[in-house]
C-alpha cells in the first residue's frame, strides 16, 4: 500500500464534522469576503502565536510583500535571505524592486548561517528575511542582535513553523513581522491559498490590513494604494476548524521524528539535527543520504512517496542568474540539495508506517 509524503484526506477524516460545519455556516450566512470568520480566526491565531495582531491574506507570498512595503522596502534597497528555500521568500523582494542578497546555512540546521549575515550587509541594506525552515527557528538571538547593531528590520518567514519554538518564544514573535503560508500541505493548510501577517505592532499591522483590501479602511474611503490581498472566509472557517488541533498535530509530529530518528541510528543516514533550545514541528522530516536519487527511487518502488525541499538553491535558479551568483558560492546549500530527503511526516502516520518505511531504507543500504 502506498505511504503518501502528505496524507490531507487522512486529516480531513478525522475531523470531517467539525469541517462540514463549518464549511456550511460560511455558505449559510453567505458572507464570502473578510466578515466574521475572518476576523475570528485572526483573533485566535494570533493568540496561538502568543502575538498581539493578525491580518489575514490570500497566501503566504502575499503576507511577504505586505510585509517588505509595511516595513519601507523600497526600489534599490537590498534584503539579505538565505539562498534554501523556497523561491517566493527572494520572489517578493524581487517585486519590490529590490535585490535579494544570498547566505549560505549552517549545514546542520539548514537555515540562514548567521555567522554570514554582516558580511553581506551594505549601505544599502534595509532587512533581513530568516526562515523558520522546515519547522525550526533560524537563530534568531544572533540574527536580532545583527539587526539592532546595523538599524534593520526582521521579517520571520515563517511558513513552515506554526507553532516552533525559540528559547520559548513562538516562532513569529521575534522580528518585526512574521508570514505564515496556510498552503494545504502546512501543518496548518486551508483547502486552496491562505496566509498571514503576524506582528505586535498596531501600527504596522493596521497598515498590513488596507494594504490587503484595496487601501481602504471603510468601504469607498481607500487611503492608500492597496492590493486584493484578502484571506478568504471559507478557509478563514476551515482554518478555524483545524486550528484548536494543531498542538496535538505537532506534538504528534515529534513523535514521530523521534521515532524515525530511533530507528535510524546505526545507519549511513543523517536525521535531523536540534539545538536543545528549540521545539521544532516537523513541518518536514528531512534526512540526509549521499546516494539520494538512488535511495528515493528505491523507496518509490517500495510505495513510499519522499520530496526534495529543495533540489535548485536560489542563486542557481534560472530566473537569479543576473544576480552574479555562481556554483560553488554557497557550498553548504549545494551540497544538501544534492543529498537531502523528505521522508513521509503527518499526523496521521502510524508507528507501523514509519517502521515500514524504515525498514525499506535499511534495505537499500544493504
Amino acid at each position: 500500500m502506498t505511504i503518501p509524503l502528505v496524507d490531507l484526506k487522512a486529516q480531513y477524516a478525522a475531523i470531517k464534522p467539525e469541517i462540514d460545519a463549518a464549511m456550511q455556516r460560511v455558505v449559510n450566512n453567505t458572507s464570502f469576503i473578510l466578515g466574521k470568520e475572518v476576523a475570528e480566526f485572526e483573533k485566535n491565531f494570533a493568540a496561538f502565536c502568543h502575538a498581539q495582531y493578525c491580518v489575514g491574506t490570500d497566501s503566504g507570498t502575499a503576507a511577504l510583500h505586505l510585509a517588505l512595503i509595511i516595513l519601507g522596502v523600497k526600489a534599490g534597497d537590498e534584503v539579505i535571505t538565505t539562498t534554501h528555500t523556497f523561491i517566493a521568500t527572494a520572489e517578493v523582494i524581487s517585486l519590490m524592486g529590490a535585490k535579494p542578497v544570498l547566505v549560505d546555512i549552517d549545514p546542520r540546521t539548514y537555515n540562514i548561517d548567521p555567522n554570514k549575515i554582516e558580511a553581506a550587509i551594505t549601505p544599502r541594506t534595509r532587512a533581513i528575511i530568516p526562515v523558520h525552515l522546515y519547522g525550526q527557528p533560524a537563530e534568531m538571538d544572533a540574527i536580532m542582535e545583527i539587526a539592532r547593531k546595523h538599524n534593520l528590520r526582521v521579517i520571520e518567514d515563517a511558513a513552515q513553523a506554526h507553532g516552533a519554538e525559540y528559547r520559548g518564544k513562538r516562532a513569529g514573535t521575534m522580528g518585526d513581522v512574521a508570514c505564515f503560508s496556510f498552503y494545504p500541505g502546512k501543518n496548518l493548510g486551508a483547502y486552496g491559498d491562505a496566509g498571514a501577517l503576524v506582528t505586535n505592532d498596531a501600527a504596522l499591522a493596521e497598515h498590513a490590513r488596507m494594504l490587503r483590501d484595496h487601501g481602504r479602511s471603510e468601504k469607498y474611503a481607500h487611503k492608500l494604494t492597496g492590493y486584493g490581498y484578502r484571506l478568504d472566509a471559507l478557509q478563514a472557517a476551515i482554518l478555524g476548524a483545524k486550528l484548536p488541533h494543531l498542538d496535538a498535530w505537532n506534538a504528534r509530529r515529534r513523535e514521530i521524528a523521534d521515532y524515525y530518528t530511533e530507528l535510524l541510528t546505526n545507519t549511513d543516514i543523517v536525521t535531523p539535527y536540534v539545538p536543545p533550545h528549540i521545539q521544532p514541528i516537523y513541518h518536514i522530516y528531512c534526512i540526509r543520504a549521499k546516494n539520494r536519487d538512488a535511495l528515493q527511487k528505491h523507496l518509490k518502488a517500495r510505495g513510499i512517496e519522499t520530496g526534495i525541499h529543495y533540489p535548485i538553491p536560489l542563486h542557481l535558479q534560472p530566473v537569479y542568474q543576473n544576480l552574479g551568483y555562481h556554483a560553488g558560492d554557497f557550498p553548504h546549500a549545494e551540497k544538501a540539495a544534492n543529498e537531502i530527503l523528505s521522508l513521509p511526516m503527518y499526523p496521521e502516520l502510524t508507528d507501523e508506517q514509519a517502521q515500514q518505511i524504515v525498514d525499506a531504507i535499511k534495505e537499500f543500504e544493504h
